[in-house]
Order: C-alpha cells, then sequence, then structure tokens
C-alpha cells in the first residue's frame, strides 16, 4: 500500500461517518511481509460499526485491518500524524490475520467494548492540554472576578432574512464538535490544565420581539459570565427585532459572548466563517477536528526557549519612574461599573490621518500610541523629556506554527511599551522611536505579562502599564459565503465589539468602520475614571489624530502636538482601591 490517494480516500470516508470527530490512516507491513491499512479514529463509536458502515462505502482492500479508537490525533511540526504518539495512545489489542479479510463482528477487546470502563475512550474522554503562560496568568483574576463581566467579550451583528432556530442551533453544535477549543474547560487549582471534553452542548437562546430591550439582554449576558471548570466558553442570544413597517425582511439581533481566556476575536471571526458554512451545507461541517489547534499551540509554545525573551524584556519593560496614568489624581468618582465612551472620525479626518501617518513611514496604529503616548506625557507633567508606558494589544499570529492564521485559541495578547517623550523632539522621531518598539516586540509576541513582569525585576504589586492601547486589526469574513447567504436571502452585518472589560483603569481602542472612518472607544473602570472624564479622553485623543496631519511637515515638535489641546486640563482619576492586585495581567 503505497498510494497515498488511497489512503487519503480512506480517511475522507471516515471522517465523512456521523460521530467521527477526526482520523489519521496510514499503511503498515506485517511481520508475513504483508501490508495492511491502520486508522486511528477519534470517535465513541465502536469499530464494529465503523468497519460495517466503510464496507460500504470503500472497495474491499481499503477497509482497514486495524481500527483504533484515540482521544485526539496528535501532529508533527510539519502537520503529519505523529504515529508513535498513537501507538502510545493506542490500545494493545490483537492483530487480525494478515491474510485473512477482516470478520464482520470483530472480537470485542478492550478498545471497542463501548460499555468496558477500561476502554481507552472512557479513560480518556478529556483530553488535557497544558495551559499557556498567558492563561496561568489571567486564570486565577478570572475566577476571582466571576460575575463582574471581566474577561469576557461580547460580539452582535444583525441578521436580516429568514433564520431557522434549529438548523442555526445545528450549524453551531456542529462547529462545537469540531472545535476542540469550544469544549474546553479548566481543571485543578494549584496546577490548572486546560481540559478538551469530548461533547459540550452549543447554547442558543432566542427571544421573541419586545420581551427586552437589547442593552438589557447584552449586558444581563456579560455579567451572568462563564463557569469556567465547564466547557462551553461561547454561547449565542438572539433577539428578534419587530417586523419592519414596509414589509421587508424580517430581522434578528444576534449576540455571541465567549470568554478570553480561550478564545481571542480572531478566532471567532475563524469561527463565524464556519458557522456561515455549516448553516449552508443543512447543519453539519464535513470533516473531523480542525489541526492544528490549541493542542498544538501549547506544544509550540513548549517548546520555545525564553532566554532571549528575558534578555529583551528585562530591559525593555517600562522602569519604575515611568508616567504611567492618562490622568492626574481626582477624587473618587463613587461610581460601579464598567463605561463605554466612544467617538467617531469620519472618513475625510480619517483619511487624512492614514496619509499622514504613511509619510513619516508609520501607521494609524503607530499614530494612535504616539496620541496616548502624548496623553500620558501631559498627565504627568514633567520638567523635560520622560519615559512613558502603556500596553499595547498584538495579534499573536506572527509566530512559526503553520496555518496559526486561522488557528481558534488565545493567541491575542497585551504588552508593555516603554518610549521616551521629549517635548523638543520632532513628532517624527516619536512615531519612530514607536515603529522600532513595535518591531521588537513583534518577536516575543508569544510572551505573557506575567513572564515579562517578572523578568523585568518589578514587585508583584508593581503595575507595569495602566492603560492599554488596541488597534482592532479585524479579520474579514469570507466574501463567497456572504454571497450564499445572501441567495438565500440572508443579509448579515459585520459583526461590532462591544470592547473586553478588564482590570485595567482604561483601554482606548481603534478601528476601520465600512465607511471608511475611525472609531476610537474608551472601555473604562467607572470607579477610577468617571463617564465624563472618560468621554473627555477619548475627545482629546480624537482631536489629536485630527490635528497631526495640519502640522509643519517633519519640523513639528512634541509641544507643537501638545499645543493642539491649548489650556484644557487633564483629566482625572481616582487612586486604585486597596484592594486591587496592581500587579493583575490584562
Amino acid at each position: 500500500m503505497s498510494d497515498r490517494v488511497e489512503l487519503g480516500e480512506v480517511r475522507a470516508a471516515l471522517v465523512s461517518l456521523p460521530g467521527v470527530r477526526d482520523a489519521a490512516v496510514h499503511a503498515a507491513r506485517h511481520a508475513a511481509g504483508t501490508v495492511r491499512i491502520v486508522a486511528h479514529v477519534v470517535t465513541r463509536t465502536p469499530p464494529a460499526e465503523l468497519r460495517a458502515a466503510l464496507r460500504s462505502r470503500l472497495p474491499s482492500h481499503l477497509v482497514p485491518a486495524c481500527l483504533h479508537r484515540v482521544p485526539h490525533i496528535p501532529l508533527l511540526p510539519d502537520g503529519a500524524a505523529d504515529r508513535r504518539a498513537l501507538a502510545a495512545l493506542t490500545a494493545k489489542e490483537p492483530e487480525p490475520p494478515p491474510a485473512s479479510p477482516a470478520p464482520a463482528t470483530p472480537t470485542a477487546s478492550a478498545s471497542s467494548a463501548p460499555s468496558d470502563p477500561s476502554a481507552p475512550w472512557a479513560a480518556s474522554a478529556s483530553v488535557p492540554v497544558t495551559v499557556t503562560p498567558q492563561q496561568r496568568a489571567v486564570l486565577p483574576h478570572a475566577l476571582a472576578h466571576q460575575g463582574t463581566g471581566r474577561y469576557v467579550e461580547q460580539l452582535h451583528w444583525r441578521w436580516r432574512g429568514p433564520l431557522d432556530t434549529a438548523l442555526f442551533t445545528a450549524a453551531w453544535q456542529s462547529v462545537f464538535d469540531r472545535e476542540g477549543v469550544l469544549r474546553a474547560a479548566f481543571d485543578g487549582d494549584a496546577e490548572p490544565r486546560l481540559v478538551l471534553h469530548e461533547d459540550a452542548r452549543a447554547e442558543v437562546v432566542r427571544h421573541p420581539a419586545g420581551s427586552v430591550g437589547f442593552e438589557e439582554l447584552r449586558e444581563r449576558d456579560r455579567l451572568r459570565g462563564f463557569d469556567l471548570r465547564r466547557p462551553g466558553l461561547l454561547r449565542l442570544t438572539l433577539l428578534d427585532e419587530p417586523g419592519p413597517a414596509d414589509g421587508g425582511p424580517p430581522s434578528v439581533r444576534i449576540l455571541l459572548t465567549f470568554h478570553t481566556v480561550v478564545l481571542d476575536g480572531w478566532s471567532v471571526a475563524v469561527l463565524l466563517d464556519e458557522f456561515y458554512r455549516a448553516y449552508l451545507a443543512g447543519g453539519r461541517l464535513p470533516g473531523g477536528d480542525r489541526r492544528p489547534d490549541c493542542r498544538d499551540y501549547a506544544r509550540w509554545l513548549a517548546g520555545q526557549d525564553t532566554a532571549p525573551a528575558r534578555d529583551f524584556w528585562s530591559s525593555a519593560a517600562p522602569g519604575a519612574a515611568a508616567l504611567v496614568l492618562p490622568a492626574v489624581e481626582g477624587p473618587a468618582t463613587g461610581l460601579t461599573g464598567t463605561g463605554r465612551a466612544e467617538v467617531r472620525l469620519g472618513a475625510g479626518p480619517a483619511g487624512r490621518l492614514r496619509a499622514w501617518a504613511a509619510s513619516c513611514a508609520a501607521t494609524e496604529a503607530g499614530a494612535l500610541q504616539a496620541v496616548w503616548a502624548l496623553l500620558l506625557y501631559r498627565a504627568g507633567a514633567p520638567a523635560g523629556p520622560a519615559v512613558v508606558g502603556f500596553g499595547v494589544r498584538v495579534s499573536g499570529r506572527g509566530v512559526a506554527l503553520d496555518s496559526v492564521e486561522r488557528l481558534p485559541g488565545l493567541l491575542t495578547n497585551s504588552l508593555p511599551m516603554a518610549v521616551r517623550v521629549d517635548p523638543a523632539a520632532p513628532m517624527a522621531r516619536l512615531l519612530a522611536d514607536l515603529r522600532d518598539q513595535a518591531l521588537e516586540l513583534a518577536a516575543y509576541e508569544w510572551v505573557s505579562l506575567g513572564q515579562v513582569h517578572e523578568w523585568s525585576g518589578r514587585g508583584t504589586d508593581d503595575a507595569l502599564v495602566e492603560s492599554l492601547v488596541a488597534f482592532e486589526q479585524q479579520r474579514r469574513g469570507s466574501a463567497t459565503l456572504r454571497s450564499a447567504l445572501a441567495a438565500r436571502g440572508v443579509d448579515v452585518d459585520a459583526p461590532r465589539s462591544a470592547g473586553t472589560h478588564t482590570v485595567l483603569p482604561v483601554t482606548l481602542s481603534a478601528h476601520r468602520d465600512a465607511d471608511a472612518g475611525l472609531v476610537l472607544a474608551a472601555v473604562h473602570d467607572r470607579a477610577r475614571l468617571a463617564d465624563d472624564d472618560a468621554a473627555r479622553l477619548v475627545r482629546q485623543c480624537a482631536r489629536l489624530l485630527c490635528e497631526l496631519p495640519g502640522l509643519a511637515g517633519g519640523s513639528a515638535t512634541v509641544s507643537d502636538a501638545l499645543a493642539a489641546l491649548g489650556d484644557e486640563p487633564p483629566v482625572g482619576m481616582a487612586p486604585a482601591p486597596a484592594a486591587t492586585a496592581a500587579g493583575e495581567p490584562t
């Protein structure tokens, strides 16, 4: 058996069977010199049933002589199945005679008796995975803040046209069945593990029009949070809207809520494409478990040499003297919860900003970081040049792992950035310094903020940063899928993020909208930053971004840029409560 096409045909037949999530097939030479097909299958279906189903789909010589059930298919770095690791996962069972066809009903063995509690699947129904350093840092704080909405992210959009709830649910269930990360939960206290469960139910709830307001529903669902010890850390809520007066198509608001300890926004965009594909296919995705997945990413992380990263961050992290607050100290706000302030730059100002940034060999993200650095410097009011520090969000997908751009999991990361702000220096120099910093960070975007804190030598209660700047690079959905949905009378909006609520006082995010504008939003802790101050802070950012393109070419200084704010005082921020741990991750 040397024809890879035939082996591929066997695998395709296996993963097309109901209940089969993944499979690996190879040819093995028997001691007597004959060749047989061996298959490892991720399923609960007994091998006898699999073999019977394959006989109706494959020629007899392609029906595997051996079928082993395993909890997952381990992979080599090149993406091929790891046969040595598969052998370790496979229970010993008698080999069938090499020259005889497989019997119609094989003798029950430890690997094929579903009622036997010692069977491999029963013993390995949950697959443990090493948590990543980022998850290890976030997990205790996420557990401590359950019910607060922290580390919970939400996307929402409209679905115009017919929506079959049963088909919608079946399609999401198919995605859950395929994606191990959607069946993940955490186990253990002193030494947490990520556990991939065999089954997890997709939660989809639909509310009739007028039964609840969307914002009330969204906030209620956010505060509900998740039990991190149970699989299913993503759910869907549907709210029908009143029928349009003009007799147009029905509209449904869709809310997708997920926990950021297992997924990021890019991953959810990947999952959405899978869902649309399943919906269009009648509720079922073809193929088995996705690989690579979070198991392969954890394995890749474990193989990285952290020594160069340690050397880099021991000097690159913001020092204790860095200015990290975008506001002056103010009184207690008397408020609780999380707020959001938003400002939009129209297409004209946003276009001028992009052109100006490009003329300085920078990007919109660099311009946003520069403006935030100016506000940190202004709030600190130093007498001369000073270092400011803030967190930046990085994609985490620039790593050397095959198909990482399609891998769902927590890869997006937050890292500290420190930059020297000199009021006499050109703005172009500040932009160049930020650009150079971003390039250096790119080599270590897989390092967790907790690791950086440790390597910096700072105390556990000494915060590296107090704010985060995120320019959202949204993954574009498939135009082909949108066209296929439109052919069925369905029009879907691009999802909008409601923002992630972290432990930091304020997170400034920006994204381009469908009309080429730039949307700025500050998600803030209302106990630290009052709603009016948050709104003023975002307006100051917008004002600086609008003024930068009008500065006098490359000779304009940092002082020239700050002059755009005139005598407007910095915003005020209440001190951190004594109970808040400064070293918490973002």
